[in-house]
């Protein structure tokens, strides 16, 4: 299966019923947000993992078995499928991404959805429930932002996301709230920067696919769910996200499922290469 299997109407009932999915999610994180039911446990790769986690996962995987029975569901928490075919359509989730914030009580946190089809994701939908900022990909080229009050039923107004043109005399940086850290400092400092706006989560991609920032440097580690759905918003909305290293677009379905280091930017930002 190709990404040419999907016609209009199969591409807008999948990006409805992820958008629905990653605002009912997002309920549910609330149920927990700063309260005492988050029983807090650790993976065994040393990262937190919540109730509110393991909820979210829940309704979203749940919610993609049922209508979508024929995708495989691929989550950074528990219950994922493994594609027998990495090439063919498959979803991409994070349902808690900025677990460590969220136990923080920041708001900085999202829940992600995409769908991959031959190793890049194509459709994406992120929620980020505090700030009740909402971005899905309804097709190709064609990424929106939803005004609040959401309903899962029922679509509220929609403006077109598109990226900015940088002006390299005065770029605005998005940088990590939580992974700082000195080759990060290093690279933006080669960088016009007149304005650095810190987040975390995914936000950092939907502040430049609404035109709010032009670079996004990740020089640390993450995982492919981290930055799938966010990837694909900002690819619709006329971004690109790109190895650190090669410039080449990031891959999808890779074994083991780790990013390499990567810069997401708008269009018309003049990328400094990495140090060789």
């Amino acid at each position: 299966m190709t990404e040419t299997t999907f016609d209009a109407s199969r591409t807008r009932a999948i990006s409805r019923r992820m958008r629905d999915l990653a605002l009912l999610a997002g309920e549910e994180t609330m149920k927990y947000f700063r309260t005492d039911a988050l029983d807090v446990r650790g993976k065994a790769d040393g990262s937190p993992v919540s109730a509110a986690d393991l909820a979210a996962n829940a309704v979203i995987m749940e919610g993609l078995r049922a209508s979508f029975p024929e995708i495989p569901v691929v989550s950074e928490e528990v219950g994922s499928d493994v594609p027998t075919d990495w090439a063919a359509p498959f979803f991409l989730l994070d349902p808690l991404d900025g677990t460590k914030e969220f136990i923080r009580g920041s708001g900085d946190f999202t829940v992600n959805i995409a769908l991959v089809v031959g190793h890049k994701p194509v459709l994406g939908a992120v929620f980020a429930p505090v700030s009740q900022r909402l971005q899905w990909v309804r097709g190709p080229g064609d990424a929106v932002e939803e005004t609040p009050p959401f309903a899962a039923d029922a679509l509220g107004d929609l403006r077109s996301l598109a990226c900015r043109t940088a002006d390299n005399g005065a770029i605005t940086a998005a940088l990590s709230r939580s992974h700082m850290n000195e080759a990060t400092r290093a690279y933006i400092a080669r960088y016009a920067v007149a304005h650095a706006i810190h987040a975390g989560s995914s936000l950092k991609f939907c502040l430049l696919a609404a035109g709010e920032a032009d670079l996004y440097p990740r020089l640390s580690p993450t995982m492919e769910w981290d930055t799938a759905a966010a990837d694909a918003v900002l690819a619709a909305a006329g971004g690109s996200t790109v190895d650190f290293i090669t410039g080449e677009p990031l891959r999808y379905g890779k074994p083991g499922l780790s990013n390499p280091f990567f810069i997401a930017h708008g269009p018309g930002v003049r990328l400094i290469p990495s140090p060789s």
